[in-house]
């Protein structure tokens, strides 16, 4: 799956880890560094250099919380936030490159999700 987004992601210099956390984003942000850990199931290890990548890219902004110093709160950036429709678009590019129609992509993720979760977690 890495491998098909690729094309689609080089353009706007993008890893697949840091499209995963753009998309997060785009549903809800801000977010913490925990939410995001705990949504895109990576740990904190990871997740903090891909972070401060982004950062760097300006698709992102990182700021402590305010009401609680430990906690860093991600949010889209200007920039970040004007890639949304070229981001949310990769799916559908992603559907017509492998030939698949929306039941059988739909159908491909629950296989791979099912595949990325241990067998005692289901």
């Amino acid at each position: 799956m890495v491998r098909l987004h690729k094309p689609f992601l080089g353009p706007l210099d993008l890893t697949f880890s840091q499209y995963l956390v753009t998309l997060e984003l785009f549903n809800g942000a801000p977010l913490t560094v925990g939410e995001l850990c705990i949504r895109l199931d990576m740990e904190t290890g990871t997740m903090t250099p891909l972070l401060k990548r982004l950062e760097a890219a300006g698709v992102v902004t990182r700021t402590r919380d305010a009401s609680d110093e430990r906690r860093v709160l991600i949010d889209l950036s200007a920039h970040g936030r004007g890639m949304e429709e070229d981001l949310r678009s990769i799916p559908n590019k992603i559907r017509v490159a492998c030939q698949l129609n929306v039941d059988e992509l739909e159908e491909l993720r629950r296989t791979l999700d099912g595949i990325g979760r241990p067998a005692a977690e289901s």
